[in-house]
């Protein structure tokens, strides 16, 4: 999203940097493994068609990713590559309505169970709301993913569907005020510019 492009979010264990082509290739590493295909519901693609992909992110209006950064790790070696943990987004589905579907991946095995996740998503929920205007958020997330379903579940989203048929769950949350208070108490961070 060109919204997004030179903006990064920073806080107290994460940072969320917009996808660039040099995050391509581990990203590309990540995504051959079949557990996290599964788990994001994604087809395997070639190196080329990732970096096409990773393209189109940048340019369309209706989807914003960043990648999600190890604040520590990046604090000590400055190296954003190195610091990767994950990535989360959100893909507008209905613009008269603003309706943003939210997803978040933590990749790396060792950063699981940190709370960085926890974080990462709560980064993007407020920056949905506040900069991209996001009325309602959907999350649709493998019907066997509990720990993403429950994270979901203590933001306050309430199942909204399940379909056995694409083993998904789909879960919901309609902006108001008390919950964006509630989300902005859980912790402070940074909107910078990144070059």
């Amino acid at each position: 999203m060109r919204l997004n492009i030179n903006t990064r979010l920073v806080g107290k264990n994460t940072i969320l940097v917009p996808y660039r082509e040099h995050h391509v290739p581990k990203y590309h590493t990540w995504m051959r493994s079949e557990e996290l295909q599964k788990l994001t519901a994604s087809e395997p693609l070639t190196l080329e068609e990732e970096y096409r992909m990773q393209k189109s992110w940048q340019e369309d209006d209706d989807k914003c990713t960043f990648i999600i950064l190890d604040k520590h790790k990046y604090d000590q070696n400055q190296d954003e590559n190195n610091s990767m943990i994950g990535d989360t987004n959100i893909f507008i589905t209905d613009k008269n309505n603003m309706v943003g579907e939210i997803e978040i991946m933590i990749a790396e095995e060792t950063a699981r169970g940190s709370k960085r996740g926890w974080e990462a998503v709560i980064l993007m929920l407020l920056y949905g709301i506040i900069c991209i205007k996001i009325k309602t958020f959907e999350a649709k997330i493998n019907i066997e993913n509990n720990i993403s379903i429950n994270m979901f579940k203590k933001l306050h989203f309430e199942e909204k569907s399940r379909s056995e048929i694409f083993q998904e769950v789909t879960l919901e949350k309609v902006v108001d005020n008390d919950w964006m208070k509630t989300l902005e108490g859980y912790f402070m961070f940074q909107l910078q510019t990144y070059e």
